[in-house]
């Protein structure tokens, strides 16, 4: 679904307020992404991060937190080291995706004398092989929750409004995003045949030249059964 500019910008804010505290700024051996929080049903095991698999792997990789996401105020530390987080980082180079379960990071918190404040993307909103079969060549708005990169080097949490397009079996969002951008979710509205319109989170952003693919949710369910759990 393509909307004018005004519904665009409400879909934006709307989008902050209600997951804008899923999304976490990731850096690895130089390269600028970002990580989401998915909860993938009612038992907390079921909660994972969420990234492109290109970013994980190297040295060095941390996770940066913005107040907002923990509490009680000033415990947490600015950034973790993913070292430090065990279970680490399945990486699932084929689809894309690569997935940390969060028991780790919880268990990281608590140990430090903080907890997670975080709004993960719900399953609810995960888009469904229909959701991804109704997208055409036409452009559909979409909207990508990031952490971008500035001049001084903040990882201000952004919105990027942009085109998406179903290409065959690929799902691509049309124009080069800015750094930072590759492994942010991103967001969909479509009209259901009741006639209200619905919001979906469509995959995850992958590495791309003028172009980046998405990492749809029907690959990104593929692969979340086979990573370790809370043990």
């Amino acid at each position: 679904m393509l909307l004018d500019s005004d519904a665009e910008s409400d879909v934006a804010y709307e989008l902050c307020q209600v997951v804008g505290r899923a999304i976490l700024p990731y850096r690895s051996s130089g390269d600028f992404g970002t990580a989401f929080f998915f909860q993938g049903g009612d038992d907390p095991v079921g909660e994972s991060l969420l990234t492109a698999s290109e970013l994980v792997g190297g040295s060095g990789g941390e996770l940066g937190l913005r107040a907002s996401v923990t509490e009680p105020a000033g415990v947490a530390p600015a950034v973790i080291s993913e070292a430090e987080i065990v279970p680490g980082w399945a990486r699932f180079a084929g689809d894309g995706v690569a997935v940390l379960p969060t028991a780790g990071l919880h268990r990281y918190a608590g140990d430090g004398g903080w907890r997670w404040r975080v709004q993960p993307v719900p399953a609810g909103i995960a888009a469904g092989p229909e959701v991804i079969a109704r997208l055409t060549a036409d452009a559909s708005s979409a909207f990508v929750l990031a952490h971008g990169v500035r001049e001084d080097g903040s990882r201000p949490l952004e919105v990027a409004i942009e085109r998406v397009v179903r290409d065959g079996d690929a799902v691509l969002i049309t124009t080069e995003l800015p750094p930072g951008y590759v492994g942010a979710p991103v967001f969909i509205v479509q009209a259901e045949p009741t006639g209200e319109v619905s919001p979906y989170c469509l995959g995850l952003v992958l590495p791309g030249d003028g172009a980046h693919p998405v990492a749809t949710f029907d690959r990104i369910r593929a692969v979340l059964p086979a990573t370790p759990g809370d043990i």
